[in-house]
């Protein structure tokens, strides 16, 4: 493989940034201190917005798919980045006040931070760069981030952004270097002769300073992302362009998708092919993505990403909406686990938000508005295995998530505990009656449940949970 080689400019600030105090390595309690918030608020709106969002996976007036990510659409169209541009543009037209819309949405849903794409793969950046003329200050002549920005801190919401280090517009991206990463123009020479690499990194490096510099406190940088055979150091100068965002950011969050490798929580290039371990070098969070690993991660900080259909960006031809009761579900079972639920919207190109989005979301905040203590800054559970829903842990307190509400309006939880006080969520006045038995805390519950998707049982115990073995 070739490498890009590395400019003068570019080492000297690798050095200077190596020696700057707010890059020494962490202690595990500075760490905490710095996930502490993220590791707390479980659950997140995720959106995939851009030029692809106006084409809504149409093409020369056909469907590209009823199912997958139209983000993609240029690459599944092989389409070059002229004519791409020529047919996403002109339905590209953000009306005012899009961003209140998601924003309030993500409020009204019991979301605690909200991470969206600065720049997706087509190369599009939705801010006012000085470094390029294909993003929204050039084309627009509007910030898109900074509207963005200002909507979630006027909802309180922590802000992160999405950006992509593959770059399907710059005529310097040497696509060619990596037989695993996607390009529209894949396998074929490219159009504009001989290209550097190291002429792009330079531009994306120019690119992610632009951000982190001139939007104020920004919480986590969501990277995307790398291949088995084009990653770290030797594809996006990784080391380098994570000191230059630490040193304007020191608490920011960033996930591993600079890094394809094992040290980096990957085993394979599958959108299951993360591993249960991360050196803390090449990022703070793993991300599982439309996937839930089926025991959690311990030990490991990890946050899935899931769509509310089957795309990320925007899709008239998508009808696969996920019922509330899966959604709902979703987030139990991650934060259960141990685990952030990153929930993702596709608007269309005028940043408005389908009904079915809405629906969603207000559904997910109904339930919150009741149960949300049973989420928010919540641990795993302590049993392996809960055959009628799912458990977490507030230091004493156990949260029952019940899914299945027993017929004879009893439930058994195999704790060798005592129980110093049972309670419903949603109807918090009224104590449960509480046993031991042989085989755990026997508790009797109403009749009918309280809600049909999950109701939340406040189990407060008389120590840390001691679970019997099955």
């Amino acid at each position: 493989m070739k490498l890009p080689a590395r400019s003068l400019p570019g080492l000297l600030a690798v050095l200077a940034l190596a020696a700057s105090p707010t890059l020494a390595q962490e202690t595990a309690a500075q760490r905490d201190a710095r996930l502490q918030w993220w590791r707390e608020a479980r659950f997140g709106m995720f959106v995939h917005w851009g030029l692809y969002s106006g084409l809504a996976g149409t093409w020369e007036g056909k469907a590209v798919g009823t199912k997958g990510g139209m983000e993609w659409i240029q690459q599944r169209v092989k389409a070059d980045t002229a004519t791409y541009a020529q047919r996403a543009i002109p339905l590209f037209k953000p009306t005012p006040g899009f961003a209140r819309e998601w924003a309030r949405l993500a409020k009204a849903a019991g979301c605690r931070y909200l991470v969206f794409t600065t720049k997706h793969h087509d190369g599009f950046a939705l801010h006012d760069s000085k470094v390029s003329d294909y993003d929204a200050g050039s084309v627009l002549q509007r910030d898109l981030v900074r509207e963005i920005v200002d909507a979630c801190r006027a909802e309180g919401l922590r802000v992160g952004f999405y950006h992509s280090v593959i770059d399907w517009h710059h005529d310097q991206y040497e696509y060619a270097l990596s037989k695993q990463l996607p390009h529209p123009l894949k396998g074929q020479p490219y159009p504009n002769g001989t290209r550097q690499h190291a002429k792009y990194l330079d531009y994306l490096h120019a690119e992610v300073r632009e951000l982190v510099s001139n939007y104020g406190r920004i919480d986590i940088l969501w990277w995307d992302y790398s291949a088995q055979d084009f990653q770290g150091d030797v594809a996006w100068r990784a080391t380098e362009l994570m000191s230059l965002v630490r040193s304007k950011l020191p608490g920011v969050i960033m996930n591993n998708r600079l890094y394809r490798s094992a040290e980096a929580g990957w085993k394979s290039m599958g959108t299951e092919g993360y591993a249960p371990q991360l050196d803390p070098r090449y990022g703070d969070f793993i991300t599982p993505e439309q996937h839930i690993p089926a025991t959690g991660m311990p030990g490991v900080d990890w946050e899935t990403c899931m769509t509310l259909n089957t795309t990320w960006g925007y899709s008239e031809h998508d009808h696969a909406w996920k019922s509330d009761e899966t959604l709902i579900r979703n987030l139990i079972d991650i934060a259960s686990k141990g685990g952030n639920y990153l929930l993702n919207i596709g608007p269309k190109g005028d940043g408005s938000l389908t009904p079915e989005t809405v629906k969603s979301f207000q559904a997910i905040g109904a339930w919150m508005k009741i149960n949300g203590e049973s989420i928010y800054g919540t641990t795993a559970s302590p049993f392996a295995k809960l055959d009628w829903g799912r458990a977490v842990r507030k230091g004493r307190t156990l949260y029952l998530h019940v899914f299945n509400w027993p017929a004879d309006g009893t439930l058994l939880v195999p704790l060798a505990n005592k129980a110093t006080r049972a309670t419903l969520l949603a109807a918090p006045r009224e104590k449960l009656a509480v046993s031991s038995t042989p085989g755990g805390l026997r508790l009797q519950l109403p009749a009918r449940a309280p809600d049909p998707i999950a109701s939340v049982i406040r189990l407060e115990l008389d120590g840390d949970p001691r679970v019997i073995a099955p």
